[in-house]
């Protein structure tokens, strides 16, 4: 079982499952939050949903080496000749589960050649899974079923940004007034984790500026879906976002629904 299209149900499985044991956790008695090296939260639900899901993974797909955010041990000498991985955050949005908003999701990525081909993300808390990929399509998946979804190829008459509440507000600003002098007038949405790209994956939005650190595990499942969706995912150069870099921390970037040309004016802005 190696193509993508009989890969996809199989994953969504896994990730839903995962989803069950994170909630096992944030629906019972208050948990412990660890501190890792990066001082970034680490509670019990991380790492039952890791072992979960690299425990699926290499079951479905033996020959494919999975990295994962809780993986130790997995050094650039022994990726860096990876063709073919899966790329794992268990719990995107560790500091939303903490909160308890809801806001966390489970993200499973195929890269192929440093692109990702293939993504599920899964809403826990909703009952909500995005998952797509290249030659695929892309897909939304609630209790009442899946249907297709894509982005929204021409703005319009108001251009909904995602943005996050707490990163890069001042060059926000500005590309606010630069879109809505350009094209129309800006409603500002927020939301957490992978999510904010999904919403641009589903037409609910129309671009996300990420101004702020992320890593490649953060972004590669929900990166698929855009791509499977007709989206793209790019740096401040226009440039779409590559994975299995050496420094696995990702550039500054841009979900756009509408075509790249369509948002090139921001660029100097991204660039000052």
């Amino acid at each position: 079982m190696t193509d993508r299209q009989s890969l996809l149900d199989p994953v969504a499985d896994i990730a839903r499952r995962a989803g069950a044991a994170i909630l096992e956790v944030y629906n019972g008695p208050d948990f412990n939050v660890e501190r890792k090296g990066d001082d970034s939260p680490l509670t019990a639900a991380d790492l039952a949903a890791h072992k979960l899901i690299l425990k699926g993974l290499t079951e479905l797909t033996p020959d494919i080496p999975v990295h994962s955010e809780e993986s130790e041990g997995i050094t650039w000498e022994m990726r860096r000749d990876w063709q073919r991985y899966w790329l794992v955050d268990p719990l995107d949005g560790t500091k939303e589960f903490i909160k308890r908003n809801g806001e966390f999701t489970v993200n499973i990525a195929l890269i192929e050649n440093g692109v990702p081909v293939l993504g599920v993300v899964h809403v826990p808390v909703m009952g909500v899974t995005y998952l797509g990929g290249e030659g695929v399509g892309a897909f939304k998946e609630t209790e009442d079923g899946r249907q297709a979804i894509q982005v929204r190829s021409t703005p319009p008459h108001t251009i909904v940004m995602v943005a996050s509440r707490s990163h890069g507000t001042d060059t926000i600003a500005v590309l606010e007034g630069l879109i809505g002098q350009r094209l129309a007038p800006v409603e500002l949405t927020s939301m957490g984790s992978s999510l904010k790209l999904c919403l641009v994956a589903e037409g609910r939005a129309d671009i996300y500026p990420r101004l702020a650190p992320t890593s490649e595990w953060d972004t590669a499942a929900a990166d698929a879906v855009v791509r499977a969706a007709g989206g793209t995912v790019v740096n401040t150069s226009f440039e779409p976002l590559q994975y299995n870099k050496q420094d696995i921390l990702n550039p500054h970037f841009l979900v756009l629904g509408a075509g790249v040309d369509t948002w090139k004016f921001l660029e100097p802005v991204l660039k000052s």
